[in-house]
């Protein structure tokens, strides 16, 4: 059966039989659009009948699913509640900022070779890695990490001094 007309003639009472179900529309839309989609994946072929019956069930195994999965994340949420973080005082908020727009401006009076170093071994790509990323031997990149590492300080020292 052409899908155009299996969905034209099942997706409304799919979504119907959803809401029921669910008593929640954006679910029930949810769940009724993931039946079709995975009819569409697995390639389910057969006869109007059986596809819609399958459509149904899949729509059904969907909702009791997420249901599920929903019981189990307010169990977990009463066992284990979310404290929110106790707010940060004025001044520590204010002092980080000051020290991160002071690193950026110690990175931004290095070369770029520099600064790329730094910024990717940060993100912990490997000398071999680095070594690519600036188009030197892997075997270099130990010297001139140390060497950026220095420059970096030496701009951060005198930014501080200002």
């Amino acid at each position: 059966m052409n899908f155009d007309e299996l969905f034209e003639d099942v997706y409304p009472g799919l979504y119907r039989y959803c809401v029921r179900l669910t008593a929640d529309p954006d679910a029930a839309e949810d769940a009724t659009q993931e039946a079709f989609v995975r009819l569409l994946d697995r390639r389910v072929q057969g006869d109007f009948a059986g596809l819609r019956a399958w459509l149904f069930k899949v729509a059904t195994h969907v909702i009791r699913d997420r249901a599920r999965v929903e019981t189990n994340r307010a169990r977990l949420l009463q066992a284990h509640p979310i404290r929110p973080a106790s707010e940060e005082a004025a001044d520590d908020v204010l002092e980080r900022a000051e020290r991160v727009a002071a690193v950026r401006r110690a990175l931004s009076t290095l070369d770029e070779r520099d600064r790329t170093l730094l910024l990717l071994r940060e993100e912990g790509f490997a000398y071999r890695e680095l070594g690519d990323a600036i188009g030197v031997q892997a075997t270099s990149v130990g010297t001139l990490l140390a060497r950026a590492r220095r420059r970096f300080t030496e701009a951060l020292s005198e930014g501080e001094e200002k």
